[in-house]
């Protein structure tokens, strides 16, 4: 009996969401294709007929809202707009947040495969490189005039972004991961000339105010 319309998606989608959850997790050497299979509610046979092997899914799930319009944001109390003027800022806060910091398994795959990017194949790191470069587009949308280079500033608050959250992670205390977050977060928002903008008449940052922590 054949499946009806759409199945081959759905099962794709549930394979991506499986291995994604587990690779955030576990890495992507420590998770076998059964794993995924199991977490996905599927047999390991029906595997191949979807991917070609474990790193071709791996290329799949370094993806980020950044790169996927139907990326649904798992990071409760989080929002980014990506048609808003003002989608800069929005993305610094939902990155450093702390929803972002808890839900390991959700993650930006940015924040949690970067080591095994490096030791992975050019498919793999080609893969990294579309969801970074995406990032820093949509950073630099909504850059004020500040005379830097755009570009390059983008890039820089990029950086602090995903690397401030990979060094939160590593740390044991959360108070100094929390320390850590709000400091990024404060650099990245100088940097793209947001947090002056976002001042309130008390002299508090609205984005500081705002941000979910």
């Amino acid at each position: 009996m054949p499946y009806p319309a759409g199945h081959r998606p759905v099962v794709k989608k549930a394979i991506v969401e499986s291995a994604r959850k587990l690779f955030n997790r576990h890495g992507f050497e420590s998770v076998s294709i059964q794993q995924i299979m199991a977490g996905a509610g599927l047999t390991h046979g029906g595997f191949y007929s979807y991917f070609h092997s474990k790193s071709d899914l791996y290329a799949e799930v370094l993806n980020c809202f950044f790169t996927d319009p139907n990326w649904k944001s798992c990071w409760e109390g989080v929002k980014v707009d990506l048609s808003s003027a003002d989608v800069g800022p929005q993305v610094v806060r939902a990155y450093l947040s702390r929803q972002h910091f808890e839900n390991v398994e959700d993650s930006c795959p940015m924040v949690a495969l970067p080591t095994d990017v490096a030791r992975s194949g050019k498919s793999a790191r080609s893969a990294f490189e579309t969801v970074f470069r995406s990032m820093v587009n949509v950073l630099e949308r909504s850059l004020t005039q500040n005379g830097c280079p755009r570009r390059a500033t983008a890039q820089g608050i990029a950086s602090i972004c995903i690397g401030g959250m990979v060094v939160a992670r590593a740390l044991v205390d959360p108070a100094l991961a929390g320390e850590l977050r709000d400091a990024c977060m404060s650099v990245a928002l100088d940097l793209g000339g947001w947090s002056k903008s976002a001042k309130s008449k008390n002299g508090k940052s609205k984005a500081a105010a705002a941000s979910p922590r």
